[in-house]
């Protein structure tokens, strides 16, 4: 981009452009109709000084003293600031113009058809003599003005004298009824909020004067980057956005794990609502106040003890953020909670920031495109996954289309999984990224202390040490929950006040504490309350600890104490019909959803309910139920607990597996085919069948676990009767790689301790698993068919299950007696396998194919991990680093590549060979790369080693070649031959 400005010759003169992270000044921008070619002001006539008597003139000298009446020394005019004649240029403006619009100060629309005077010269009774004009006005047909009417906060309209006859925001009915464009469109809303198909209409009765520019102007309005190619034709040009529009919503869908503006909004509804009064202290707090106006500080940290309304407080900063900020400024947020599996791991948090990031602009996409393009939606969700979204983010951050971002991340201590990573990430990026703004909050542990604190330009807000301000809020949240009871219960208003009066005494300046009393209170007649009011101790724990009182006195204690204990030995949120497997219901309870509840609701608060999901009410309930109180929950030590989730899963599972568990009755049923019948038998032990082992591992050494183990054990028993029908399930939970991880970890425990027959068995099954991996997880049913009938003879699985291979099969094919030595079938290439190679601890494989493709296998599973796509012919072979971090690639296009192993991104392309790459392989120290080729005749084999830090490549065939064959070229990133 580049702008003018007015010099002191009295000549327009261009900036610099403007590229890459170039700060760009304020400026003002024009949007007008165009004239006849000839008339307008071209990137030539401003270079060389001349048009100034084209009528287009009269446009750039408006806009030049309009900006300098609003303060502005610079602006931009899409008739001379681009150079039409350089195509790369072009197509770089037409996809960047909708951003020029939306982040330009001030947008000026000249209407040349509109006139502000009467046309009897006489405006004493007609205040808006110009409206007719201006309804019928040209402006509202063009193409390329929809995106200038929409893209900027707000738009300007003058008329031909240069009068302002409004803004977008005054002129709004008007607007709307010339354009059939919402309100809410023109008020700034994410374009994203409206169809496909609405946004289309919009240009439907548009004109442009080149018939492909009708699609090029929405690539703003659907946020898409596709390059112009004029002549294609509409047609043409409209299915190319269409694809790219498509294809960038497939991504931003795989990439959506939870959507964290869902997650506010149920966190918001659980606690009762948003309440103003909570979080206004907060923005006239000195330390908010510094980190929101210095530019300087990029990172406030907010900590508290438990309860003392952190989330709620983010909850209404995120509010304001979003109602005063300007509109080109994203902000992105995450809510960690560790009693939801889904929403507690660094990796969680990054993805989550990201989604809001592109889903606010689309634009961002294109930093994942390249390696979701090769791994799909495995991207976000493999071993790898914390390694591609750090890349990505920071890519993001690094964007310069990436304007002022807001990015919070409530209870970090809830992040269960790998927090020292999210804490090093979280310092990093807002030391580097100067446009980035940080909030943050957390209990006081020193852990998080010890690395926010390596933050140089950072803000902490201590709620300890504004207990004034924090005691208010509550004060405010007291009232609002006393009123609540009363309207709920009917209260006097002396028991309201009482009951007001009473909480403002004992919370302490703790929202939560007044939160799980008034929730003890919720169902009490007014008499009741009062009485029961005066039972509850002040502090959380000691709450915490009459919570548990009150369940241990009640007569279905038993009952209460089982759930809770099995709430806090499970390894994810059960849901309640997965609860039913492991704790004895009363009878009639199990499948009532209604009983099931209640029963919930009587475990003293400490438990919630969300979509049949059970969680803690707060991860200091479960901190407070292992920590202070596991004698009371746990009398029999935690090992019994998990020994009891085994036994049952295993019962459960027992009961439930059999053949054709889903009643698909077809065996060539695909797994994108099947839907879960309702209700659904799996439900009640998903979590059993891929959690089983886990808990019998946890089993203490002898008793449960050694019994369990030994040869014709529980499992023995299990797997000999049920392993066939556990694959099928696995498979339509699309689990099956996990369950080769347990098939292996047990094969593991069992090699170590003994039980030969259990281990043959399970060998066995690991064998086949693994041999059959990809078919049944095409097609679960396959389990008895061809995973059967081609498994060896001799194998245990299939002599045990022989009598599920259906009768229709009558011949039977000649197989090996028993397993080989092959292991697994590693199945996706389209065409030959040239080369293969272990990484270097054994975890994964890679192989080059004909089809020009590179492929990442995960060893252990065999599920595919990466797809690398960028060869133009064979790929003829590939090695792993020493580190394993990266993979090299030699090819019959002449090309060596080198790959990020982790997520399947390429690193450089190192060119320089004249004929087919044979071999490539890694120096020892992984800083060099040797390839062999049949450079200049086929008999005469050549190697390049390339030194990839110098960028240097030497050749020979043992002897030095002579100075006339060396040849330089130029490689991506640092490598190039020589």
């Amino acid at each position: 981009m580049r702008l003018l400005l007015h010099s002191e010759t009295g000549k327009f003169t261009f900036t610099k452009e403007f590229v890459g992270n170039d700060q760009i000044p304020p400026y003002a921008i024009l949007s007008h109709t165009w004239g006849p070619d000839n008339e307008e002001v071209t990137f030539d006539d401003i270079v060389n000084g001349t048009g100034e008597v084209k009528p287009g003139y009269e446009k750039i000298r408006f806009c030049r003293e309009q900006a300098r009446q609003d303060g502005l020394l610079y602006f931009w005019i899409d008739t001379c600031c681009i150079n039409k004649r350089n195509d790369a240029e072009l197509s770089r403006s037409i996809n960047s113009m909708f951003h020029w619009y939306r982040n330009a100060t001030r947008c000026y629309v000249y209407l040349s058809d509109v006139s502000s005077l009467a046309a009897n010269g006489n405006h004493k009774y007609d205040l808006r003599p110009w409206e007719s004009d201006f309804r019928k006005s040209r402006w509202f047909t063009r193409g390329w003005t929809l995106q200038e009417l929409l893209a900027p906060a707000s738009v300007e309209f003058f008329s031909r004298e240069h009068e302002r006859l409004g803004d977008k925001s005054c002129l709004e009915t008007e607007i709307c009824q010339i354009t059939n464009i919402p309100h809410t469109a023109l008020q700034g809303h994410p374009l994203s909020q409206f169809s496909v198909e609405e946004r289309l209409q919009w240009i439907q009765h548009r004109q442009t004067k080149l018939k492909e520019d009708k699609v090029y102007s929405l690539l703003g309005i659907f946020d898409v980057y596709i390059p112009p190619i004029y002549g294609e034709g509409p047609a043409s040009a409209h299915t190319r956005l269409l694809d790219e529009f498509h294809k960038i919503q497939k991504c931003i869908q795989d990439l959506r794990f939870t959507d964290p503006r869902d997650d506010k909004k149920r966190i918001e509804d659980t606690k009762g609502g948003l309440i103003k009064g909570l979080y206004d202290w907060i923005l006239e707090n000195s330390d908010f106040q510094q980190w929101h106006n210095d530019q300087q500080s990029r990172l406030l940290w907010i900590k508290g003890d438990p309860g003392k309304g952190k989330t709620m407080l983010l909850c209404g900063v995120i509010n304001e953020l979003e109602r005063s900020k300007a509109k080109s400024v994203l902000l992105s947020y995450f809510f960690c909670q560790a009693t939801d599996s889904r929403i507690r791991s660094a990796t969680a948090v990054l993805r989550g920031l990201v989604y809001l990031l592109v889903s606010q602009q689309p634009s961002l996409v294109s930093h994942i495109r390249t390696k979701y393009n090769q791994a799909g939606k495995s991207l976000f969700e493999d071993a790898n996954a914390w390694v591609a979204l750090s890349d990505i983010f920071t890519n993001i951050l690094q964007d310069p289309s990436l304007e002022s971002t807001y990015l919070i991340v409530d209870a970090l201590d809830e992040c269960i999984t790998d927090l020292p990573k999210l804490l090093d990430f979280i310092v990093r990026a807002s030391s580097i990224f100067p446009r980035t703004k940080w909030i943050v909050s957390s209990r006081n542990w020193p852990n998080i202390e010890r690395i926010l604190d390596t933050v140089t330009q950072k803000q902490r807000l201590c709620l300890e040490l504004n207990e004034k301000s924090v005691s208010a809020a509550v004060a405010t949240f007291i009232q609002f929950k006393a009123n609540w009871l009363a309207a709920r219960n009917n209260y006097r208003t002396e028991t309201r006040d009482a009951i007001q009066q009473n909480l403002t005494l004992n919370a302490n300046g703790t929202f939560l504490w007044v939160a799980l009393v008034c929730q003890e209170l919720s169902n009490l007649s007014g008499w009741k309350a009062l009485q029961k009011l005066t039972t509850f101790p002040p502090g959380l724990d000691a709450l915490y600890q009459q919570m548990l009182d009150q369940i241990m006195d009640s007569e279905d204690a038993e009952l209460y104490i089982s759930i809770l204990a099995v709430a806090l030995a499970v390894y994810r949120p059960i849901t309640l019909d997965e609860l039913v497997a492991f704790v004895d219901m009363p009878y009639g309870v199990a499948g009532e959803y209604e009983a099931l509840s209640e029963i919930i609701g009587h475990c003293g608060s400490f438990l919630t309910l969300r979509e049949r999901t059970i969680s803690f009410v707060h991860q200091s309930a479960k901190d407070f139920l292992l920590k202070k109180a596991s004698k009371d929950i746990l009398p029999f030590r935690v090992e019994d607990v998990h020994s009891s989730i085994f036994s049952r899963s295993l019962q459960a599972m027992s009961r439930i597996l059999k053949c054709d568990v889903y009643s698909l009755a077809t065996p060539g049923i695909s797994i994108d085919q099947v839907k879960p019948p309702v209700p659904d038998p799996l439900a009640t032990i998903q979590y059993s069948c891929l959690y089983w082992l886990d808990h019998l591992l946890k089993c203490d050494t002898g008793g449960a676990l050694y019994k369990s183990l030994e040869d014709g054990g529980s499992v023995h028993k299990f797997l000999c009767h049920t392993f066939l029908y556990w694959l099928e399930a696995l498979s339509l939970m699309r689990n099956l790689s996990n369950g080769i991880v347990i098939i292996r970890k047990l094969e593991a425990y069992i090699q170590a301790n003994g039980s030969s027959d259990l281990y043959t068995f399970i060998h066995d099954a690991k064998r086949f698993a693994l041999y059959s991996r990809s078919v049944i997880e095409q097609a679960p049913l396959q389990s008895y068919c061809s995973a059967l009938v081609f498994a060896p003879e001799k194998s245990i699985v299939r002599t045990t299950f022989e009598k599920h291979i259906p009768s229709w099969i009558q011949k039977m094919p000649r197989v090996d007696l028993y397993w080989n030595a092959m292991l697994q079938v590693l199945e996706g290439h389209s065409s030959s396998v040239n080369s293969v190679a272990f990484s270097p601890d054994g975890k994964q494989v890679v192989s080059g194919s004909l089809d020009m493709t590179v492929r990442l296998w995960d060893a252990v599973t065999g599920a595919p991990l990466q797809t690398l796509k960028g060869h133009s012919d064979f790929v003829t072979s590939v090695a792993f680093s020493p580190d394993g971090k990266q993979v090299v690639s030699g090819s019959s296009d002449q090309t060596v590549r080198l790959w990020d192993a982790a997520t399947g991104a390429p690193l450089q392309t190192l060119k320089g060979h004249s004929n087919s790459v044979n071999s490539v392989a890694f120096s020892p120290d992984g800083k060099q790369v040797v390839s062999g080729s049949n450079d200049e005749t086929p008999s005469l084999q050549t190697a390049s080693r390339w030194y990839l830090g110098l960028g240097i490549r030497r050749c020979g065939s043992g002897i030095p070649r002579q100075e006339r064959h060396y040849r330089r070229s130029r490689a991506t990133q640092t490598s190039s031959p020589l």
